[in-house]
């Protein structure tokens, strides 16, 4: 029954976080054993400590398993069917392409985070994951994505002057982000942010 539960809810190779599921008012503790039993018999297959997926069947039989990205989003980025997180770090700044630095590790700000800073391992990858200065949602995320960019811009950006400006004003319009939609949350950051602001050219919608 916990198997047909799992294929009418979850895509084959869509992560399935174990902590999200809420089956017949089953207990953790029961549901850890269910999913043994389904690991066991083959039917699932375990990615990392309390993540789980359907295999995926293969015309060459090869085992393929859920990318990283997909597991983190559904482990730390997604709640239900609102956003509780986001990438941040140089893995943001390289997908602007403001640096050709390659990350070694995923940097995570998301409402799952226990505490201010803590590195863990998914599925042998290295992910630091920080608490957001406020409750992230829907609305805020992407506002509160780019602050944390422009508060470290310094470190994280290999551009500077126009070509920073032009990378910053063209993933603002991409998105539809305005000036406005970051101004609530200014007060969450060291005074720095006025000067990165202006720098980036955004800082009440006027160029540096």
């Amino acid at each position: 029954m916990l198997f047909e539960y799992l294929e009418q809810t979850y895509r084959p190779n869509e992560p399935i976080i174990a902590s999200d599921i809420l089956y017949n008012g089953m207990s953790q503790n029961l549901l850890r054993q269910q999913l043994k039993k389904l690991t066991d018999a083959g039917v699932i297959k375990r990615y990392d400590k309390g993540i789980f997926y359907i295999p995926k069947a293969s015309v060459l039989k090869l085992d393929i398993i859920p990318s990283k990205d997909d597991v983190i989003k559904k482990k730390y980025l997604v709640a239900g069917t609102d956003v509780c997180g986001y990438i941040s770090g140089l893995e943001f700044a390289s997908l602007l392409g403001l640096t050709t630095q390659v990350p070694m590790q995923t940097e995570v700000v998301t409402n799952k985070a226990t505490r201010r800073v803590r590195e863990v391992s998914v599925g042998g990858f290295s992910v630091k994951l920080r608490k957001p200065r406020t409750f992230i949602n829907q609305d805020n995320y992407c506002a509160m994505q780019l602050l944390d960019l422009v508060n470290d811009i310094d470190s994280l950006s290999e551009l500077t002057g126009r070509e920073l400006q032009k990378a910053i004003s063209d993933y603002m319009d991409n998105i539809g982000l305005e000036f406005c939609d970051l101004l609530q949350y200014l007060d969450l950051y060291p005074d720095k942010i006025y000067k990165n602001l202006f720098e980036v050219g955004v800082l009440y919608g006027i160029s540096a």
